[in-house]
């Protein structure tokens, strides 16, 4: 029977809708049955949508927070995710791309003996970044506080009083001979040497930091590339690499 009904319906006439009568065309379009359908579904789509937003609107915790709230944008309507940008420096970068990591690790041993071998040899004795220190005298009265001589109490030359090192009492300078250059001019020529030690020590210090901040990113980048679970723990400044904690995981 069934086989015989599906015969019957495929020859059945289709019957349409009735067209547009000719006297209201100029009221506009007659409205069928499957535009209504297609309009009442869009009207119940949006009122179940704003029924939702609302309950959720009522139900929110005051308290809630995600971290999308503050690392996501707006664009266009559609929330997107903010761009880091790294704090790597031109320099930094140019190094990372052209040398490989034993090397820059080479240079930065070479510059940190560099600096020991300048450091034994200069002894940061007059440095102008070091701290002074200080050095109390205790007297009785004040009437010694006002005739107070350091020369005398130091019991050395008063030329001799604002050098922190190699100060020598009146007796040494009276029984033994002085030793190197004593002239002015000489004096003043080794100060400056000094002074230009210094500069290229601080220089080599700086030159060791930064290349020890490149090593460390450019390992950083390499330990990113393992397939492990990371969580980023510190971001990554212009003095120091970026820390990641890795997933602990059992090797067999």
């Amino acid at each position: 029977m069934s086989s015989f009904r599906k015969a019957l319906k495929s020859r059945q006439r289709n019957h349409h809708e009735r067209s547009q009568p000719g006297f209201r065309k100029t009221i506009g379009l007659l409205e069928k049955k499957k535009d209504y359908k297609l309009r009442a579904d869009d009207y119940h789509k949006k009122q179940n949508t704003l029924a939702a937003l609302r309950k959720k609107a009522l139900e929110k915790n005051p308290d809630e927070f995600y971290f999308n709230m503050i690392s996501s944008k707006l664009e266009d309507g559609v929330h997107v995710m903010k761009k880091t940008e790294e704090e790597v420096t031109e320099e930094q970068k140019k190094v990372m791309k052209s040398q490989d990591m034993k090397y820059v690790e080479m240079k930065r041993v070479a510059e940190a003996k560099k600096i020991e071998r300048l450091k034994g040899e200069l002894h940061l004795l007059d440095t102008e970044g070091k701290q002074k220190n200080k050095h109390t005298f205790f007297v009785d009265s004040k009437k010694e506080v006002e005739t107070f001589d350091l020369a005398s109490h130091l019991n050395t030359a008063p030329e001799l009083v604002d050098r922190v090192y190699n100060r020598p009492t009146l007796e040494t300078l009276e029984t033994k001979s002085i030793k190197g250059a004593v002239g002015p001019h000489n004096i003043k020529k080794l100060a400056r040497q000094r002074k230009h030690q210094y500069k290229i020590l601080s220089q080599r210090i700086d030159r060791e930091k930064k290349m020890f901040v490149i090593s460390q990113k450019i390992q950083s980048r390499k330990d990113l590339q393992d397939k492990n679970k990371k969580v980023k723990v510190k971001k990554e400044t212009l003095y120091s690499a970026a820390i990641y904690k890795f997933e602990s995981k059992r090797k067999r």
